[in-house]
């Protein structure tokens, strides 16, 4: 049970008491009906778009490892970063729906200009500074065009490439360093890409948090059948990207990178138009804060339009900051990083270091103290996504290059479409984890949120280690089998339904009701940094490739499972921290279940 001195600060009030009397959906609110639909089709929209980013990037533009990794490290860090805006925007002026809207048109402009690609860039290499044309056939082998001849390329393990002559002969060996892969791509649909991920990381700043304050404050204080419709509502998350997980990456494939995003933006649209002709049945939910002197709507929109080349500029930043930072100790790393990376840690450390001073100041100690233990699970969730969020970046990667993607014979999965796991099995898995929660609860023993944090965190970990056994019974051809990733999948999927929906719901338990919307943005924050750390850490599993392809897989084999490995232990240790400091942590939320 909630503190009752902390009842009305900890839970923000429904604007009106919920009209579901007699007429419940699922046991909840009806109005959890439309929100867990629209949370579905704008998921649709954003995970069928992430599906295929990290491989547009690599193959249609040809950026290498580094690169792309760093570039979807950087555009999933702005996706959660902006909803600290979004979140501040809507308690202080627009309210949820408005903002919810706004955004849902943004984002659906966003993925329309990704189907705007242009010519597929065309690669070529750099051996000891001379320059040569680069050709990849149906087999994806690549060969250095070298006057009447083409030399395959075989990378070694040492580093350095052998140049394999058609009589299989090595007619030339490039000692490490001295053969560099590059291509020639068209400035300006390079300019519409960045710009198209800017439009889809503001858009999200203002949908993403205030979906989720709207879906909180349909119960009343002390409800306790709030997480479980935040579990419900997770499902809706996952439901919508099942299915885009499936057919954009399908359609990719099948017609061309601008049928995968174009379907991207008609999930889109339709969750807009969810809200849009919502008619009466959210009202009282969402709207305006009260007693505003003007209607500052129109410049906010502006304002935000604006931002659009400020984002264009992280990204070109980003991508011209590819080298490790330099510097001694913490200071001279996160002074060496580019300005996006500057700008993400800066908010994260004044956030969770300002807002709890003000908790102190403008609250008494329970409000101070549910708050830390807010803060501190945030700090907990970013190691957590960190980990998680490879499932975008290398585990694609490592999808597309070391693993069979055949179903028991009969067809055969896209790298893009492995990512389908998660969400099959959240789908699954949610209402049984709901009920779970439900019967826990009525006897007694749910595990405290700290716990569940704790299990997540072990989970993840365990996640990998199982994938780094698979590796162990790799093929011939240095690939393992699809189900040790349906494998990991499962078990990240197990763990992220600890911490997810649970966070989710947390945050509008322990904050204070007048900051729930920043709240909820620093939540996204937290997830923000750790989206950037994921490309960072996906950065460390880089292999070289050149027009997309690896050039020795076995050297891709061995890199992915060292990694996976070093993550997995880690993330296990950091879980069993948490899990010691879980007592002190439950003792700080009052009550807070």
């Amino acid at each position: 049970m909630v503190n009752p001195d902390a009842d009305a600060t900890t839970e923000p009030a429904s604007r009106q008491v919920s009209r579901s009397d007699g007429d419940t959906w699922f046991g909840h609110p009806r109005q959890l009906a439309r929100l867990f639909s629209t949370e579905a089709m704008e998921r649709f929209g954003f995970y069928g778009m992430r599906a295929l980013l990290t491989l547009y990037l690599a193959q249609h533009f040809l950026f290498n490892d580094q690169t792309t990794n760093g570039l979807y490290g950087g555009f999933t860090a702005l996706v959660y970063l902006t909803p600290l805006v979004g979140g501040l925007l809507a308690d202080r002026y627009l309210g949820s729906k408005k903002s919810v809207k706004f955004g849902a048109i943004l984002m659906s402009i966003g993925y329309l200009t990704l189907c705007f690609g242009g010519p597929t860039a065309k690669p070529y290499a750099m051996i000891d500074n001379a320059r040569y044309e680069v050709v990849i056939d149906d087999a994806k082998q690549q060969f250095v065009v070298d006057g009447n001849r083409q030399l395959a390329i075989k990378g070694r393990e040492d580093g350095s490439v052998d140049l394999v002559a058609p009589d299989g002969s090595v007619a030339r060996t490039v000692a490490k360093g001295g053969f560099k892969a590059d291509a020639d791509r068209d400035n300006f649909y390079t300019m519409l890409m960045l710009v198209a991920l800017t439009m889809v990381t503001v858009g999200n700043g203002f949908f993403k948090p205030n979906i989720s304050t709207i879906v909180g404050a349909l119960y009343e204080q002390g409800d306790r059948r709030r997480d479980a419709g935040f579990t419900i509502f997770y499902m809706g998350i996952n439901l919508g990207s099942l299915f885009s997980q499936i057919l954009c990456p399908f359609l990719a494939v099948a017609l061309g990178w601008w049928a995968g995003f174009g379907l991207a933006a008609i999930g889109m649209m339709i969750s807009w138009a969810l809200i849009q002709f919502a008619g009466d049945k959210l009202d009282g939910y969402g709207d305006p804060p009260p007693g505003q002197d003007k209607d500052r709507s129109l410049l906010i929109y502006i304002g935000a339009i604006a931002a659009v080349p400020v984002g264009w500029f992280l990204f070109v930043n980003l991508m011209n900051s590819t080298a490790t930072p330099a510097g001694s100790g913490i200071v001279g790393y996160l002074l060496g990083l580019p300005i996006m990376g500057k700008v993400l840690f800066a908010s994260f450390l004044a956030s969770v270091v300002l807002i709890p001073l003000w908790a102190l100041k403008v609250g008494n100690k329970v409000e101070f103290q549910m708050m830390v233990a807010a803060i501190v699970l945030i700090v907990f969730n970013v190691v957590f996504w960190t980990l998680f969020e490879q499932a975008g970046s290398s585990l694609t990667l490592f999808a597309d290059r070391n693993t069979d993607l055949s179903i028991f014979g009969l067809f055969t999965m896209t790298a893009g479409q492995t990512q389908f796991f998660n969400a099959f099995f959240i789908v699954v898995l949610a209402p049984l984890t709901s009920i779970l929660w439900g019967a826990l609860g009525r006897r007694g023993i749910e595990p405290s949120i700290p716990v569940k944090f704790a299990i997540a965190l072990a989970g993840v970990g365990l996640g990998f280690l199982a994938l780094v056994w698979g590796t162990a019974y790799a093929g011939p051809d240095f690939k393992v089998s699809v189900w040790w990733l349906a494998l990991l999948y499962l078990i990240h999927s197990m763990a992220e339904l600890c911490i997810s929906p649970v966070g989710l719901s947390m945050i509008t338990k322990l904050s204070i009701a007048r900051v729930v919307g920043l709240m909820m943005g620093l939540w996204f924050l937290s997830i923000s940094c750790a989206q950037y750390v994921a490309g960072m850490v996906a950065q460390v599993a880089s292999v070289e490739t050149v027009g997309g392809q690896v050039t020795n897989l076995k050297v891709s084999l061995d890199t992915y499972a060292g990694v996976f490995q070093t993550i997995g232990l880690v993330s296990i240790g950091i879980g069993v921290v948490l899990f010691l400091l879980s007592p002190v942590i439950k003792k700080w939320m009052h009550g807070v279940q």
